[in-house]
């Protein structure tokens, strides 16, 4: 990772905030991505225009090291716990639901990152400041993001980059190695990517960069491929005789 590429990434935040907001909003799970992002968006901005939100839902394994990333980098922060927002949903669907059918678990893990995508943008708006979305190439090239949960927000800095590059630009901005190279995982399911995805981000990342197909080749391509929905930009009709601000290209 050359200097000039992270120098090049704080100026293009700094240039597209400002052009919007008079800060951010970030999501700070305790995990490196969120991390290395809120850093970034502090030496574009200045830390007092970063507001770190951690979210639990109930207990949060992470909590403590979300915690000490915010005061680390001297941003301010807020806990709010989406507990009772989440069981209310969570029994209102499952009493709602045809009686033959029940709530998936899938469904259930996903609905946390929807309320807290809900919750950034309640305090994003109040304060005139825009989501940073913190999700990086390696998650999304195999669907390891939650649809319209931590897969949106206002930019991306790191969205372009492999876990593996979030790594080294977190130990180029001198951030602690312990927190960056901590193994990574969602939080939600007891799990961590790696056992989830059921193959190692070095691999993963390897055949992102280099085309390496090594031992999970199969599998990672299998994810990518139905994973497509969740990377692509929402589809639309082209309904172009009503549209009048339709312009041919």
């Amino acid at each position: 990772m050359e200097k000039k590429t992270v120098d090049n990434l704080i100026e293009w935040i700094r240039d597209y905030v400002k052009k919007y907001a008079n800060g951010v909003v970030i999501g700070m799970s305790g995990g490196k991505d969120s991390f290395v992002v809120a850093k970034l968006c502090a030496l574009a901005l200045g830390k007092e225009n970063v507001f770190g939100l951690i979210l639990p839902n109930g207990e949060m394994p992470d909590k403590s090291d979300a915690v000490v990333s915010c005061e680390y980098l001297g941003i301010p922060y807020k806990i709010v716990n989406i507990n009772k927002a989440y069981d209310y949903i969570i029994d209102e669907v499952k009493y709602k639901l045809p009686a033959e059918k029940q709530l998936s678990d899938v469904t259930t893990i996903n609905t946390a990152p929807r309320l807290r995508m809900t919750t950034f943008y309640a305090f994003a708006g109040s304060l005139n400041y825009l989501v940073a979305n913190t999700s990086n190439l390696s998650e999304a090239m195999v669907g390891y993001t939650t649809k319209w949960g931590d897969n949106v927000g206002d930019f991306a800095p790191i969205a372009n980059f492999t876990k593996t590059e979030v790594c080294e630009i977190g130990l180029m901005l001198g951030l602690p190695e312990e927190l960056v190279n901590k193994k990574p995982s969602d939080g939600l399911s007891g799990k961590t990517d790696e056992e989830k995805l059921g193959f190692s981000y070095a691999e993963l990342d390897d055949y992102i960069r280099n085309g390496k197909k090594g031992p999970n080749f199969e599998t990672i391509e299998r994810k990518h491929r139905i994973a497509s929905h969740k990377i692509n930009p929402i589809t639309k009709f082209d309904n172009k005789a009503t549209n009048h601000f339709y312009v041919e290209k």
